[in-house]
C-alpha cells in the first residue's frame, strides 16, 4: 500500500433472488462484513443495470408498499422502447433513477450506523435474473 493510501476490504455476495421481484435484505451480511473493522464507510454496489440498493424499513407492509409504488411509477407493460425479456422489462432499466446501484453507509466502531428501522436491501424488479452479485467495500477512516 502506497503512502497515504486508505486500507480497503472488499467482498462480493451472491444473492439468490430466485427470479422473484422484490427487496432482499443485505443488512446481516453487511454487518458481518464490517464487524470489528473500526470506523469508516461501507460502500454497497450492485453491478447490474436493472437492480438497485436502498436503505428502507423492511417488513410491516413496507416491502409491498414500495413495490406497489414502483409499479405505479414504472408500469410493467409494453410502453417502453427497451423491450426484451419479461413484460415491462424496459421499466427495470429506468429503476436506477429511483434506486441507484450504490450507497454509502457510515460505520462506527465496526457497526453499521443505521437507524432503528433501517435495513440495507437489494431492490430487484427484474424477474429475468435468478442470481445477483452485490459488492461490499469497506474503507477505513
Amino acid at each position: 500500500m502506497g503512502q497515504g493510501a486508505v486500507p480497503v476490504k472488499r467482498s462480493d455476495l451472491s444473492v439468490a433472488t430466485g427470479g422473484r421481484r422484490g427487496l432482499f435484505d443485505l443488512t446481516g451480511e453487511c454487518a458481518r462484513f464490517v464487524e470489528g473493522e473500526g470506523d469508516g464507510v461501507l460502500v454497497v454496489f450492485v453491478p447490474h443495470a436493472t437492480a438497485g440498493i436502498a436503505v428502507v424499513e423492511l417488513g410491516a407492509g413496507s416491502d409491498d408498499d414500495l413495490m406497489a409504488a414502483l409499479d405505479r411509477l414504472l408500469p410493467r407493460d409494453d410502453r417502453w422502447r427497451h423491450q426484451h425479456g419479461s413484460v415491462g422489462h424496459g421499466a427495470d432499466h429506468v429503476l436506477p433513477l429511483l434506486a441507484p446501484p450504490s450507497l454509502t453507509v457510515p460505520v462506527a466502531g465496526g457497526r453499521l450506523a443505521l437507524g432503528t428501522w433501517q435495513s440495507i436491501a437489494l431492490l430487484d424488479t427484474n424477474p429475468d435474473n435468478p442470481v445477483r452479485t452485490v459488492s461490499l467495500t469497506f474503507l477505513v477512516g
